[in-house]
């Protein structure tokens, strides 16, 4: 606190905490309608982005290097959407998301992840010297359907602890009420008393 600084009423405020869902209400109506996963959706070709200050022969071992680790960066050339997908390391040559062995000279990915409130699932390939293929986005369903879940979950807390609030608002408030009407039958008696010894003290 700054010096002099002194409290203000916002400080007595309850501080309700909402963090900001990671989906959307309707995750697949988005999809469908949304432009951008419009063009996402459809096959076009992508390219990595990484290290693009590198010679090529450079560029294409920090690739490999990155799809055994299990990241790289990638952007659809129509779009310019650059995205930086994450999936399991590869070992082998192999991995759920990673794969060198299905064709000669090339490494198919598949990567989930949240786009604008969205689960999706890119899929695609590159070919491995000249770093670029073919890339699309897809509707993750299984994925949405955890996240629409814990979205639900997240509303219904926040909405009962707002009930608890307004039940706490309206206890307090009764409370005041009480506390009012009893203050001012104290000074309705005081008043009828003073009275009282007034009427006395002139009759006497």
């Amino acid at each position: 606190m700054l010096p002099f600084e002194t409290p203000s009423i916002y400080d007595h405020l309850p501080r309700f905490v909402f963090k900001m869902p990671r989906v959307v209400a309707d995750q697949k109506a988005k999809f469908e309608s949304d432009e951008l996963f419009r063009k996402l959706s459809r096959e076009s070709e992508v390219k990595y982005t990484g290290y693009r200050d590198r010679s090529q022969e450079d560029r294409q071992i920090r690739f490999q290097s990155g799809c055994r680790e299990g990241h790289i960066e990638v952007a659809f050339t129509t779009t310019g959407t650059n995205l930086q997908l994450v999936f399991s390391p590869c070992t082998n040559g192999y991995s759920d998301g990673c794969d060198f062995e299905k064709e000669q000279g090339k490494v198919h990915i598949t990567s989930s992840f949240i786009m604008n409130g969205v689960c999706v699932r890119w899929r695609g390939w590159f070919d491995v010297e000249r770093l670029d293929g073919v890339g699309c986005l897809e509707y993750d369903e299984e994925r949405a359907q955890v996240e629409d879940a814990i979205l639900r979950e997240q509303i219904d807390r926040y909405n009962q602890r707002l009930r608890d609030f307004e039940e706490k608002q309206r206890a307090y408030r009764a409370q005041q009420e009480r506390h009012e009407e009893a203050e001012t039958e104290t000074k309705r008696k005081i008043t009828e008393l003073s009275s009282e010894q007034r009427t006395s003290s002139t009759s006497n």
